[in-house]
C-alpha cells in the first residue's frame, strides 16, 4: 500500500444519497475538482470505496 492517497471529487453530490454526501464531506471534499491528501489506511479506503463513483483516487 502507498503512504498517502490523493482523492479528487470529479462528480457532483447533487442527487447522491445523504450517506454518500456525508462521506464526501468527511473526506474534506466540498467543491468539484477539489483534491485532498489522506493517509492510506483501512478507514479512508472504506470511505473512498463507498463513494468510488464520485471520486478519483491516486496513490502517492
Amino acid at each position: 500500500m502507498a503512504e498517502k492517497l490523493k482523492v479528487t471529487l470529479v462528480k457532483s453530490t447533487i442527487g447522491a444519497i445523504p450517506k454518500h454526501r456525508a462521506t464526501v464531506e468527511a473526506l474534506g471534499l466540498k467543491k468539484l475538482n477539489k483534491t485532498v491528501e489522506m493517509p492510506d489506511n483501512a478507514a479512508v479506503r472504506g470511505m473512498v470505496n463507498q463513494v468510488r463513483h464520485l471520486v478519483k483516487v491516486e496513490e502517492i
